[in-house]
């Protein structure tokens, strides 16, 4: 089976905001410095999507935010081509790093990650916070 993954353009991108997140693109989205979006198939079947980000020191790394697949097209590669896409522009962009935060029981995602390549923090345990920042006082 051959798997189209392609860097997202508008309107196959508003198709997966619509079906992986519920909600409609923002028009700015894909414009924006330092993003990065891929999307398979033309339903679509899957995405991901992230961010280029500079370091302070001259370097730069990815952060994937999200990367999914619709449930009936799993273990089908289609993961793996999303990741792989995504990784091989942020090479192309300069960065030398990735990070990623899953569910600690999300398997199949854990599984994806060991097989690229990808290695647990080493710095120790580490803890996600999120913050709403309509909360923050200035």
């Amino acid at each position: 089976m051959r798997i189209d993954i392609t860097a997202a353009d508008p309107a196959r991108f508003e198709a997966a905001v619509a079906k992986f997140m519920g909600s409609k693109l923002d028009p700015g989205y894909l414009s924006a410095p330092g993003t990065l979006a891929f999307v398979a198939g033309a339903e679509p079947l899957g995405w991901c999507w992230g961010y280029h980000l500079p370091r302070p020191d001259g370097t730069s790394m990815l952060y994937l935010h999200q990367l999914a697949v619709d449930e009936n097209h799993r273990r089908q590669g289609i993961g793996k081509a999303l990741l792989q896409a995504f990784m091989t522009a942020g090479v192309h962009a300069g960065a030398t790093k990735m990070f990623l935060t899953t569910a600690a029981d999300n398997h199949p995602a854990r599984t994806l990650y060991d097989a690229l390549g990808g290695g647990l923090a080493s710095q120790g345990p580490t803890v996600n916070y999120w913050f709403l920042l309509d909360r923050v006082s200035s």
